[in-house]
């Protein structure tokens, strides 16, 4: 998070928000639960979302008692915004280095804390394909010491994969790679 944003934004809660909101803009928080995610006063975070949706970078609908606030994927800037906030996490090297290179895989899911737009150091990865394991953690080493994160994979071959569909459908995902049909 040190490299692209901070000498372009001030405001670490602002770049907290934009992480959040722009990796996966189906994510949809509200007021107390970022301010608790963020460890920073509710005023601070408030402010903060007052100005992001003041510009229309995020929309706000209201739920009972609960404001959630969203990206606003109809923005003029949300492709650049998302591209920018991908290349902070580290995912566009996580698909360079790694999803690109391994040959005889199908899919290629984020899942968990960064399918949530969370950046808390250790990417959790869903590969689904025949990987050759010794292939993949001499990848993910490499890709772990440029982004510095921890990488952490799954890997599950097509079968698998559909049996825990179901289960897998309960947890955050965010599917960042398909392998083309021929």
């Amino acid at each position: 998070m040190e490299s692209l944003f901070t000498g372009l934004i001030s405001s670490k809660t602002r770049i907290k928000l934009l992480i959040r909101f722009f990796f996966n803009p189906k994510t949809r928080s509200y007021l107390r639960e970022l301010a608790k995610e963020f460890g920073v006063s509710s005023n601070s975070v408030r402010e903060e979302l007052n100005q992001l949706t003041h510009t229309k970078l995020l929309k706000s609908e209201r739920n009972g008692r609960q404001v959630f606030y969203m990206a606003n994927a109809e923005h003029p800037l949300f492709p650049e915004l998302k591209s920018m906030v991908s290349k902070v996490m580290g995912i566009d090297q996580v698909i360079d280095g790694i999803v690109n290179r391994l040959g005889d895989l199908e899919l290629a899911y984020l899942i968990d804390d960064y399918a949530e737009g969370k950046d808390t150091g250790i990417i959790d990865l869903l590969l689904v394909g025949n990987i050759d394991q010794y292939h993949l953690n001499d990848l993910s080493r490499k890709t772990e010491r440029y982004i510095k994160r921890k990488i952490r994979s799954l890997v599950l071959s097509r079968q698998e994969h559909k049996k825990l569909l179901p289960e897998l459908k309960k947890r955050p995902r965010v599917l960042i790679w398909e392998a083309k049909k021929e």
